[in-house]
């Protein structure tokens, strides 16, 4: 099965741990999964620091390489919300609760161009110490590591 999964990954946290581990389980032993980083205008967006294109795919791919993943992978810049998710032949998308209208979004468009529909497979966001998702924002303002452990003084987080 061929899956993709797409996002900034900066930085690499729990949270998109989760995510690559269900798309390389889902792809399956002889699977592929395609994995879309955003690249440095996309993320430009985002509203905390974003660390280069080319150092977050160095360590997207050695967190990757570290798992011994049997399929075989691929990361490809991902310039906006569905990069080549519209056009691409793949049977999947994992998608997080937060991304999960970008991947209906995707199928609507896919609808419209005549392309078959893809299976979409949400995973539950990792949740930090304090009950909350960990996220990029979060662990950049300094409240929680990327394991989701609480940083600082609890009391003035909101």
């Amino acid at each position: 099965m061929k899956v993709m999964v797409g996002g900034t990954f900066d930085p690499l946290h729990d949270g998109h741990k989760r995510l690559l581990a269900r798309s390389f389980e889902l792809a399956g032993k002889n699977g592929r999964v395609v994995i879309g980083l955003t690249t440095d205008t996309f993320a430009s967006a985002k509203s905390h620091p974003i660390r280069p294109y080319e150092v977050r795919k160095k360590e997207l791919a050695a967190c990757l390489n570290g798992k011994d993943y049997p399929q075989i992978w691929t990361i490809e810049p991902l310039h906006d919300r569905f990069g080549s998710a519209l056009d691409a032949d793949f049977d999947a998308i994992v998608v997080s609760e937060e991304t999960l209208p970008a991947a209906i979004e995707i199928n609507r468009l896919r609808r419209e161009k005549k392309k078959r529909k893809v299976d979409i497979h949400q995973i539950t966001c990792v949740l930090a110490e304090d009950g909350r998702w960990i996220s990029s924002t979060r662990i950049w303002r300094g409240e929680i590591d990327i394991h989701g452990k609480l940083l600082g003084d609890p009391t003035t987080q909101e």
